[in-house]
């Protein structure tokens, strides 16, 4: 079964996300960006990144960062990691500067390997509002941030059970 079994208030400092930036017709047959993550690890572009130095104080870990403004044209789906402000991004990568803020995250409890605990934006949503954090965040663009952060060892790790625990982010304003 999953479910959310934790939510609570993070704040983080102005980031950089560096990485690659994908949009709708990156998605493979099943709807999402598997395959994409499939060419990261082999690939060792996550590696890249590593060496280009960590943010302390805050939890990290690889991102599925998305933002978006509601329509399947403008989605965003991004795959990186967040870094000091100012870090240069490698050739073939790209970047956005994020400011530091509030975000609400909720940590999803689930299987990893059947998907279920992906598809929890809506309740991810309505977990943040009953716990008065519903204020998002949306830029000039209206575009609303949110991120899959996978921790290690929160997602890495699996219980007795077979789950994981996959962190949920959305920005607060």
């Amino acid at each position: 079964m999953t479910e959310i079994i934790k939510t609570y208030k993070e704040t983080l400092p102005a980031l950089r996300l560096i990485g690659k930036r994908y949009g709708n017709s990156d998605r493979d047959e099943y709807g999402g960006y598997g395959a994409k993550w499939s060419e990261w690890f082999p690939n060792g572009w996550f590696e890249v990144l590593e060496k280009l130095g960590a943010v302390r104080d805050i939890e990290n870990g690889c991102l599925g960062f998305m933002r978006c403004d509601g329509t399947d044209e403008n989605f965003e789906y991004w795959i990186g990691m967040f870094l000091p402000p100012g870090t240069e991004a490698p050739e073939g990568y790209e970047f956005l500067d994020l400011e530091g803020g509030d975000v609400g995250i909720c940590w999803i409890k689930g299987n990893r390997d059947d998907g279920s605990i992906y598809g929890m934006h809506e309740k991810c949503v309505d977990e943040l509002k009953k716990n008065d954090m519903g204020n998002f965040m949306y830029d000039e663009k209206k575009y609303l941030y949110h991120f899959e952060r996978y921790n290690c060892p929160r997602f890495t790790e699996k219980d007795s059970s077979g789950n994981a625990i996959l962190d949920y982010g959305i920005y607060l304003a």
